[in-house]
């Protein structure tokens, strides 16, 4: 299983990116599909997930600004990243959950993209 993952760059303090994942290489069902982040120096925290059904999930740093969305035909989830912030900045990390006929949900990462919003 392999996670793509683009579209971090430099930002301005109040600007917008949009991030992919293209989840490729499965044979089973994604049940869930998210994004992490980790800054330097500190844990890695989720930002978002959304359900096979469309069901998102955010944290409350990112409420109101961030939108998790996904193409199950594309294989492909996306954040849409809005008002960011300094302390937005991390290493962002999409995450999928996929689940075999026996029901195990084994989890899958991608390498990263970096997101810098500077003040």
């Amino acid at each position: 299983v392999q996670l793509q993952a683009s579209g971090g760059g430099l930002v301005h303090s109040g600007g917008s990116l949009r991030l992919s994942c293209v989840v490729s290489g499965y044979d089973f069902d994604i049940v869930t599909m998210g994004w992490y982040r980790q800054a330097p120096g500190k844990q890695r925290e989720l930002v978002a997930t959304v359900t096979k059904g469309g069901n998102p999930t955010y944290a409350d740093s990112v409420k109101g600004r961030f939108t998790i969305s996904r193409d199950s035909a594309k294989n492909t989830v996306y954040l849409r990243m809005n008002s960011l912030k300094p302390e937005d900045t991390a290493v962002y990390y999409c995450n999928a959950a996929i689940e075999d006929p026996t029901r195990f949900t084994m989890g899958y990462w991608g390498k990263g993209t970096q997101v810098t919003v500077s003040s």
